[in-house]
C-alpha cells in the first residue's frame, strides 16, 4: 500500500509538508466543476503535482455526477463528459477515480466546532439536529429505488470502457451512512449496500473506496469488513480515519482516539495485499490553527501520517487472510 496525502491543486504548505514526512503520492483531490475532459486541463492539473515531486494515481471528487444519479437533464452530457475524463485518466497514467452516489446533499455535519482531545476542534453529526429541519419533514425528492436504477446505469455505461482503459472506479460510502438526509433517501450506507455495489458487476474497474470512518458509523467491524470486502482485489483506495458513535451520531476523532482498532485494519490491508493508495481523512483541527476548512487542516493529518507508518511497521510480515 502507498500512504498518500490529498492535496488540492493549489501550492500550499501541506505540499511542503508531505514531502518532508516522505510521502510522494498524491490523492489529487478537489470540488466539482472542472473540466478533467479536456486533455490539456487534465496534463496541466497533473503536472503540477508531478514537478513539485510527487506521484498522482488517484483522482477523488472534480466531476460533477449529480444528474446522473438523479435522472436529471444533463445525465447524457455528464455521462459524455466522463466516459472522456476515463479516457484522459489512462493516456495519463492516473489508475483510480473515486466517486460516491450521494445525490444532491454530499457529507453532512450539524456542528463543525465541538472539542475534543486536548482542546482541539472536530465536527459531529447528530441525527435529531438535524431531523429538526424543515427540509426533514419533506416527501423524498430523490428515492433509493431511482439511484440503484440511475447507479447500474451508469455502470453499464461506464465500465466497459473502464476496464478497456485500465482505469478502477472507487465507489466511497454516504456520509453520514444513512437511509435519508432531509428529502433525499441515500443508497451507499451499509455492507450489504456495498457487496450488491460489487454484485452489478464481476469487473475488476467495479470497486470501492474503504472509507474505515463511514464504514465503522455502519458499526461494521472495519478489520473484517476489509477482508470480506477486499477478497478479490476490489478495494482500490482507502480513507484512513476514525469515529465515535454511529450513523445517528458520528463524533471525529483522532486517528488513534476512535473505536476501530486500526492497528488491525492496517494489517488486514496488508493480508489481502492491498497496493493502492491510503490516505488519513478527516482530523479534528489543533491549537494554532484555522478552522476554515474543518477536517482537512494539516497538523492532525501529519500526525496521523506518523501514526501510520508505525502501525505499518509493526505489520507481521507472514500473516495469511
Amino acid at each position: 500500500m502507498k500512504i498518500a496525502m490529498c492535496l488540492e491543486p493549489e501550492v500550499s504548505p501541506k505540499w511542503h509538508y508531505a514531502l518532508q514526512m516522505g510521502v510522494t503520492e498524491a490523492v489529487a483531490i478537489s470540488d466539482a466543476g472542472i473540466a478533467l475532459w479536456d486533455m490539456g486541463t487534465l496534463a496541466r492539473y497533473k503536472k503540477l503535482y508531478t514537478d513539485f515531486g510527487f506521484q498522482v494515481s488517484t483522482f477523488e471528487g472534480w466531476l460533477d455526477l449529480n444528474d446522473i444519479k438523479t435522472g436529471g437533464p444533463l445525465a447524457a452530457l455528464q455521462t459524455g463528459r466522463f466516459i472522456q475524463t476515463i479516457r484522459n485518466f489512462a493516456a495519463q497514467g492516473i489508475e483510480v477515480y473515486c466517486y460516491n452516489w450521494m445525490a444532491n446533499i454530499g457529507w453532512k455535519r450539524t456542528q463543525v466546532d465541538a472539542v475534543t482531545r486536548g482542546g482541539a476542534l472536530t465536527t459531529i453529526y447528530d441525527h435529531r439536529v438535524s431531523e429538526a429541519s424543515p427540509e426533514a419533514k419533506l416527501p423524498p425528492e430523490v428515492r433509493a429505488v431511482d439511484l440503484w436504477s440511475t447507479l447500474e446505469r451508469f455502470l453499464d455505461q461506464v465500465l466497459p470502457i473502464c476496464e478497456a482503459e485500465g482505469v478502477k472506479l472507487a465507489m466511497h460510502p454516504d456520509d453520514p451512512p444513512l437511509e435519508r438526509i432531509f428529502d433525499v433517501e441515500r443508497i451507499m450506507g451499509s455492507m450489504e449496500a456495498f457487496e450488491r455495489l460489487l454484485a452489478l458487476s464481476p469487473s475488476p474497474s467495479n470497486g470501492i473506496t474503504m472509507c474505515q470512518g463511514n464504514f465503522a458509523a455502519m458499526n461494521a467491524d472495519v478489520p473484517a469488513a476489509i477482508r470480506q470486502l477486499g477478497r478479490d482485489g476490489r478495494i482500490h483506495f482507502a480513507h484512513f480515519r476514525d469515529i465515535e458513535g454511529d450513523a445517528y451520531h458520528i463524533e471525529e476523532r483522532f486517528h488513534d482516539d476512535g473505536k476501530t482498532d486500526m492497528r488491525a485494519s492496517m494489517q488486514a490491508y496488508h493480508d489481502i495485499g492491498f497496493a493502492g493508495a491510503i490516505r488519513p481523512d478527516h482530523a479534528p483541527v489543533m491549537y494554532g490553527e484555522e478552522n476554515t476548512k474543518p477536517g482537512y487542516q494539516g497538523l492532525g493529518r501529519i500526525f496521523a501520517v506518523g501514526y501510520m507508518k508505525g502501525l505499518i511497521e509493526g505489520m507481521t510480515p507472514t500473516s495469511n487472510p
